[in-house]
């Protein structure tokens, strides 16, 4: 039996982890549910995971607009009766927020990833928290990366909001775990996987004087194995703690870091 035979998974996200996020969940047997806003994307995502045998519906969606994240849920819930996993993935474009010492920052762009991803994620998590309290079991999946808990020059507001999103779902385990929702960071290095770290590196690269290859250098060597997360990696953690395997992990960051947090 697959690991999740049976479970309802939404995600959130169609970009790069958004996507890897849905092939896992489905390769394991889950009924999945993607959203986002690019259509094209969504379709070719869900065109490789029907090809491969897999369970997908999708629905352009801005997990920004809470009316539109509650329709959503209520329809998965028509559907299929309940929902087991929620993964939000999305993303925003880095540069303008990243790249440049604090006190040359505006104070647009040090605000603008606070209010994204905080209330995107709280817009989410609300949405299927309270179908999950009512079922009485369920799990809310993120990712942080590092500078959520290692302080680094040229991050504006990021390290603050990575740092928050990990406090918000450390308060969902603390008031909904009675009821059998479970909440989970993942915590990882940079996904050399993923198009936006092409865009981090090159900023930052520019920002420390070096080039992306010797940035992505120093931060490989900051690991005790001399790599970085992979995306597989950090799908596969995902993958157990959504099982009943992973039943007891809640208000907690998995730490898929390769040592460079210990």
């Amino acid at each position: 039996m697959k690991r999740l035979e049976n479970k309802v998974a939404v995600v959130y996200g169609n970009g790069a982890t958004g996507a890897a996020m849905a092939k896992a969940f489905a390769r394991e047997g889950a009924m999945v549910f993607l959203t986002g806003r690019a259509i094209t994307k969504l379709k070719t995502i869900a065109d490789e995971i029907l090809a491969s045998g897999g369970a997908i519906d999708t629905t352009q969606l801005d997990a920004l607009d809470e009316r539109s994240v509650e329709a959503h849920m209520e329809e998965v819930i028509s559907k299929t009766g309940r929902v087991d996993i929620s993964y939000n993935g999305i993303g925003i474009p880095q540069t303008g927020v990243q790249g440049t010492t604090l006190t040359e920052m505006s104070v647009e762009g040090f605000l603008r990833p606070f209010t994204i991803y905080p209330q995107a994620h709280f817009i989410t998590a609300k949405a299927a928290t309270k179908r999950m309290v009512k079922q009485g079991n369920g799990v809310i999946i993120m990712q942080t990366p590092t500078p959520s808990r290692i302080s680094q020059p040229f991050m504006g507001g990021i390290g603050p909001t990575w740092a928050a999103l990990e406090a918000l779902y450390r308060s969902l385990s603390v008031e909904y775990g009675r009821y059998g929702v479970r909440s989970v960071c993942l915590h990882t290095t940079a996904v050399p996987q993923t198009p936006l770290i092409d865009e981090v590196y090159e900023i930052h690269g520019k920002s420390h004087g070096t080039s992306y290859e010797h940035f992505n250098a120093i931060m490989e060597g900051r690991t005790h194995r001399g790599r970085l997360t992979t995306l597989d990696e950090l799908t596969n953690a995902a993958v157990f703690v959504a099982s009943d395997e992973g039943s007891a992990i809640t208000g907690t960051i998995l730490n898929l870091t390769a040592g460079m947090i210990i």
